[in-house]
């Protein structure tokens, strides 16, 4: 897939960022993670996020980053596009971003690198490095340390040809305003906040109507029924689905640190589609909590 092939990819439909499979000594699971592959991909998202942020991208060590992304190509390979996360330090991110173009992966999602803060200037060197390193399409994403400037995304649009996508996770109203105008149709352009469905409508008046959705892991199809509602503008459905699911999933959710990515897992677990515990850092919901998602997924019906 060329950038620009991946550019189109990413102009529509939802995307998801798939679990990552541990076992209960936390060690990456091959074999669940093919079979959540395998029960994901019917569902009909446009692409699938291998090692991503709900994939707990950080806490894999690069042998098993390899395996992840090797694993998800191989299981989706002719059927769903898959697109690497990479991240931390330049030379590591390089590293990473070289590593899943030499499995076969379609693109990355470049995260945040570390906990540092850094200058345009030098997000730009690091962006630059990145896309210089590989030949296929990268997708940046504005989130954390990472907050790209109008000017400096333009610098990078006119140096990065295989720079194809913009992904926000910060939320700042007058900085996508901005970076919308100022670009135009140079990058596709993807909603990245927590709970992505609950500012679907905000960003899609700012002209960024793709989102990527969490809840795709344990409630596909109401997740699909949503973005397709969002897509159509039939706002009864998407007011209706916040109202009864997802602002009482945002509730809980803000209950712990982390729990963007254990509420996901959690869910998959309810469902009978488990992906094991998160590793330290994080931490697992209380029971109480469980309960709670549990009765609100049952309100939805089968999935």
């Amino acid at each position: 897939m060329t950038p620009q092939e991946l550019k189109h990819v990413l102009q529509s439909g939802l995307l998801s960022f798939p679990l990552t499979d541990f076992d209960a000594d936390l060690n990456f699971h091959p074999r669940n993670y093919v079979e959540r592959l395998e029960w994901l991909m019917p569902y009909g998202a446009s692409a699938l996020f291998a090692a991503g942020g709900t994939g707990e991208f950080f806490s894999l060590e690069p042998g098993e980053y390899a395996e992840v992304i090797k694993t998800a190509i191989q299981t989706c390979r002719g059927r769903m596009p898959i697109i690497a996360g990479a991240g931390g330090g330049t030379t590591l991110a390089i590293k990473y971003a070289q590593e899943a173009e030499r499995q076969g992966a379609q693109g990355i999602l470049l995260l945040p690198h570390y906990l540092t803060e850094a200058s345009q200037e030098g997000l730009v060197a690091h962006v630059q490095a990145v896309c210089k390193s590989v030949k296929f399409g990268v997708i940046v994403y504005n989130r954390g340390a990472t907050r790209l400037t109008p000017g400096s995304l333009m610098q990078l649009a006119e140096t990065c040809p295989n720079l194809v996508g913009f992904k926000d996770g910060i939320g700042d109203i007058e900085a996508m305003v901005a970076i919308r105008q100022k670009l135009g149709d140079r990058f596709a352009y993807l909603g990245g906040l927590p709970t992505a469905e609950v500012f679907a409508g905000a960003y899609k008046a700012m002209g960024v109507p793709v989102y990527s959705s969490a809840v795709f892991n344990f409630i596909p199809r109401t997740a699909m029924a949503f973005y397709n509602a969002h897509a159509a503008n039939d706002t009864e459905t998407t007011n209706r689905l916040i109202d009864e699911f997802f602002l009482p999933f945002l509730e809980l959710r803000n209950k712990g640190q982390g729990y963007a990515v254990s509420i996901i897992k959690a869910g998959a677990t309810i469902v009978d589609h488990g992906a094991g515990p998160v590793r330290p850092p994080l931490s697992d919901l209380k029971p109480a909590e469980v309960e709670r998602l549990a009765a609100l997924i049952k309100r939805l019906g089968p999935q």
